[in-house]
């Protein structure tokens, strides 16, 4: 089959994804594992689809969302199952503003039928006020354009809506007081942030307990968690690092950070004395 220079020339321009979506991920693994299978390299196949190696390779990679001609020629030559057709149908693109470890977890919030969070290192972002938010993510490295902070303070004020827009749904957040004591801007920002803070925790389906300073050590030194329960009864666990995140689903593993959190929520302060502890902060402003 000759090669379509049209085609060839305009592929280049494809928009790029900035954020692959898992969807595409995934879509570009079976394009890849369905033309290994086929015997065919990169170029080859390219050949076949009309369409150059490098824009096959961004397909299999995530990076490019496929257009019609390109599922549909990919669908002829690798068997016409129809295997590629229906996954196009489910295709969509990257969340702008959340990580593409974050996304899953992100779903899951929507639906759950109750949220846990324990913070050591910062306000959770669910708590956060704008300035706070961006704050944050201006002081990410490698550092953000204007556009893709704008993203991530848009997708975070849209997660913070669960807040108040699931007053059924029991939202629990544990953080060590030094998250408070951090320095964050001015005097009036820092206020600011604590007027927040009390504001969004004083609904009655939103508990905050804060873990003093004087406080001992405590079983979640490993760093901060969020558990969730599905609709159907499920506890899933999500554990954050540097660049990365994790989903755990281990049955086993989640009952040991269930555990953990109970435990550490019979030694943080009662919602009420930490409003009372979170007041005196701001007091000393």
């Amino acid at each position: 089959m000759t090669t379509d220079n049209t085609c060839m020339a305009g592929d280049g321009d494809w928009e790029r994804e900035p954020d692959p979506s898992d969807s595409l991920r995934t879509f570009g693994a079976v394009v890849q594992a369905l033309r290994e299978h086929a015997g065919l390299t990169r170029a080859q196949f390219g050949e076949l689809v009309r369409f150059s190696k490098h824009t096959v390779a961004s397909v299999e990679l995530g990076r490019r969302m496929p257009d019609d001609s390109f599922v549909e020629r990919a669908e002829e030559v690798l068997g016409n199952t129809g295997a590629l057709r229906k996954a196009a149908q489910h295709l969509s693109r990257g969340e702008p503003g959340l990580a593409a470890w974050f996304r899953r977890w992100a779903r899951l919030e929507r639906v759950a039928v109750s949220l846990y969070t324990y913070e050591c290192r910062l306000v959770p972002g669910l708590l956060q006020p704008e300035d706070y938010a961006r704050a944050v993510f201006d002081g990410t490295i490698p550092l953000l354009t204007d556009e893709q902070l704008e993203a991530q303070l848009v997708a975070r004020t849209e997660r913070q809506k669960m807040l108040h827009e699931r007053p059924h749904v029991p939202f629990s957040f544990i953080v060590e007081e030094a998250v408070f004591r951090r320095g964050f801007g001015d005097r009036e920002q820092r206020r600011a942030l604590l007027d927040h803070v009390l504001e969004h925790s004083a609904p009655r389906n939103v508990k905050l307990q804060v873990v003093p300073l004087e406080a001992e050590l405590h079983a979640c030194l490993d760093g901060p968690v969020r558990l969730l329960e599905t609709p159907e009864g499920r506890r899933l666990a999500y554990s954050e690092g540097q660049q990365n995140g994790r989903l755990i689903a281990d049955r086993k593993e989640v009952s040991l950070l269930c555990q953990r959190y109970d435990t550490l929520r019979s030694q943080a302060l009662t919602p009420q004395d930490s409003r009372g502890l979170l007041e005196r902060l701001r007091g000393e402003l």
